[in-house]
């Protein structure tokens, strides 16, 4: 039985996971489940599925869990806090992690689990995006595994020859074309965006995905975070990763060789079918998404990336560009200004100025310990938060 810990067990991807966990109960276990304070959503997903543990990283919202768990599932043991989430990525039992929290609050358990020698399966971006060297050093000194989750990354993956990780110009391949949907804004008139609400983007028009990612897929960010983390994933410079956008989010990325072939995956828009890629990886398995009909899709369409209505998408390869901790300085002046946005502090349009002054404001570093990561973050949200305090006016 293969042991499985999943960080974010309440969100869509954790969700995704467990559904396809259920369908395969002689090969896999749930060992932990872990998550921040939804404590109802863990409470019923550890009666379906009685892990060994369940984390909460909030510890009123644990005690509640360990109240209602006492009676109806006394095996199952709860655990708090931060170092917790680390603690059940590292169990001896488990041997793959779901690293799928929301976040730089994910960074921890997941370089947790890469320490501890695990199949990572990463749908965590800030993992790469705050700390891109130190992270797949630490994947490469302890001998883990890392396999993407993103839709678009997998797809690379599937994509790929078996031998890339010794470089993309010796096995042939050119560029790494990364597609996204355009969000639901895609065909908006910029002049009415200033009006748009979180509810408006939070509505995906083809994935379901929970209120941040589904913000940073309006903006565009979320394609840009996805430029950094492919470009440590695979080893490719800025300029051998190139957006489209491909409305109908059929063909979830490209590669492109030099002998002019270009190799695409398709497949309906469901996480399922990349988590349970990663899961079985190299073997496949059934994941519950229906069958992809080409006759019903019709038509698949291109365009190109328009950067005045995806300014974030500029920002995060300018972060790229300056290298160091630029890119952890992004980040976290996007999570604030999403965060205000969310709770109607912030217009929509004012996200990418707040990153943009947050990223003038903070000058970028070296990123050679996980101190000045973290540091650079902590600046970064200072630097956010009077930005947004500003631009709110």
């Amino acid at each position: 039985m293969i042991g499985v810990t999943i960080l974010g067990a309440t969100g869509s991807i954790g969700v995704s996971t467990l559904d396809v966990l259920a369908r395969h109960p002689d090969r896999f276990r749930v060992v932990a489940l872990a998550a921040n304070r939804r404590a109802d959503r863990l409470y019923e997903q550890c009666l379906r599925h009685r892990p060994r543990y369940a984390v909460l990283r909030d510890p009123a919202a644990a005690a509640e869990l360990r109240s209602r768990l006492r009676s109806d599932a006394p095996e199952v043991e709860v655990l708090e806090g931060a170092a917790a989430l680390e603690q059940v990525a590292a169990l001896p039992e488990v041997d793959q992690v779901m690293a799928a929290i929301v976040g730089a609050a994910g960074l921890l358990p997941t370089l947790a689990a890469a320490r501890a020698g695990k199949r990572v399966l990463l749908a965590n971006k800030e993992a790469l995006v705050m700390s891109g060297a130190l992270f797949m050093e630490e994947v490469r000194r302890h001998g883990a595994e890392l396999l993407p989750i993103d839709s678009e990354h997998n797809a690379v993956f599937q994509c790929m020859p078996a031998d890339f990780r010794r470089g993309l110009a010796p096995v042939g391949v050119r560029r790494i074309l990364l597609t996204a949907s355009g969000g639901p804004f895609r065909d908006t008139p910029v002049d009415a965006l200033e009006s748009v609400t979180p509810e408006q983007a939070c509505a995906h028009p083809n994935w379901s995905m929970g209120r941040k990612i589904s913000v940073d897929s309006a903006t565009m960010m979320n394609k840009g975070l996805e430029v950094i983390e492919a470009c440590w994933l695979f080893d490719a410079g800025a300029d051998q990763v190139e957006v489209l956008i491909q409305p109908q989010s059929i063909i979830h990325s490209m590669v492109a060789y030099s002998d002019g072939s270009v190799l695409a995956q398709l497949g309906n828009p469901d996480m399922r079918t990349p988590i349970a890629h990663a899961l079985a990886w190299p073997e496949r398995l059934e994941s519950g998404v229906d069958a992809l009909d080409m006759l019903r899709v019709g038509q698949l369409d291109f365009r190109p990336v328009d950067r005045t209505r995806y300014p974030c998408l500029e920002l995060a390869y300018q972060a790229l560009d300056e290298g160091g901790t630029a890119t952890a300085i992004l980040n976290a002046a996007n999570e604030m200004a999403v965060d205000a946005f969310l709770d109607r502090r912030l217009g929509y349009m004012r996200i990418a100025p707040v990153i943009a002054e947050t990223m003038a404001a903070v000058p970028a570093r070296s990123a050679g310990s996980l101190d000045e990561v973290f540091e650079a973050d902590a600046a970064a949200r200072r630097a956010a938060q009077a930005a947004i305090r500003r631009l709110a006016g």
